[in-house]
């Protein structure tokens, strides 16, 4: 570790990421020298010298596109005022995708997820909705948002839910339930927008998708047969088997691919029909 890493020709990106460390140097007025000091005292407190950052690395690091070990990196970083996880991501580490990586590896074993709630992972998410809005009714949320706030990723399922879009599924809609309660602020992926008519093993599996109708919005299971489109809910539910022209009538924004909050619907429960 001591050796850190070889110097192979860099790509345009590490050295982009030298270069803003560079500046981040300069613009506290640090000499190469003053860099190495104090590094030296962090080694020192921590107890590893492996933290310290030499001149001939530094100078490595920022004319050369070499890439710092972790503990160059965090001593440079503490030197510089600089967010760890932002300059992991100058070197093409998405430390705020790291919940949405780890959902892609599936583990059969029952494990803990220790990425912390209170990290930097955050994604945009609604915080204030237009106060006209009538919530027992489901709606696109993208069209009544006034504020928009940060909330963490990890809290998410793991999702990089800045790419995808949201729905809001009305406090007397019962259509889904129980598999997407009333009060769900739902995450919709509006790539996938051609219904599948076959391919799951279960209804668990079964694809939801959000449809925009002149009346309003549905958040429905679908068939599509001659044109007609039919809007299936849950057996569980009251909610009638709707049908239209499809796609004069309806439009399909997306499939549902997760639940990002639930507004507790068992407080609602007593009033469903």
């Amino acid at each position: 570790m001591a050796a850190g890493f070889p110097k192979a020709r860099p790509d345009t990106s590490m050295e982009a990421a030298g270069q803003r460390l560079r500046r981040a140097r300069e613009r506290l007025d640090l000499k190469f020298r003053d860099v190495e000091q104090a590094s030296q005292l962090i080694a020192e407190r921590r107890g590893n010298q492996e933290f310290v950052v030499l001149i001939s690395r530094l100078s490595d690091i920022e004319n050369q596109g070499t890439i710092p070990s972790i503990y160059r990196l965090y001593s440079l970083c503490a030197i510089y005022r600089l967010d760890l996880s932002e300059v992991l991501g100058w070197y093409g580490v998405p430390v705020e995708l790291i919940a949405a990586d780890a959902a892609m590896i599936h583990i059969r074993e029952t494990h803990a997820i220790n990425f912390s709630p209170n990290g930097d992972s955050t994604a945009m998410l609604p915080l204030s909705l237009d106060p006209g809005i009538d919530l027992r009714r489901t709606f696109f949320v993208s069209e009544v948002v006034q504020r928009w706030g940060k909330l963490p990723l990890a809290l998410l399922s793991g999702m990089d839910v800045s790419r995808f879009r949201y729905g809001f599924v009305g406090t007397e809609d019962w259509a889904m339930y129980p598999k997407i309660p009333p009060g769900s602020l739902i995450v919709i992926d509006d790539s996938r927008r051609r219904v599948q008519p076959s391919g799951w093993q279960s209804a668990s599996e079964r694809p939801i998708y959000f449809l925009e109708h002149r009346e309003g919005f549905y958040c429905r299971w679908c068939t599509l047969k001659d044109g007609v489109i039919s809007l299936m809910p849950d057996p569980a539910s009251d909610a009638p088997v709707l049908s239209f022209a499809y796609p004069g009538e309806i439009e399909v924004l997306g499939q549902v691919i997760g639940v990002a909050i639930s507004l507790d619907p068992g407080k609602q429960r007593p009033s469903r029909p």
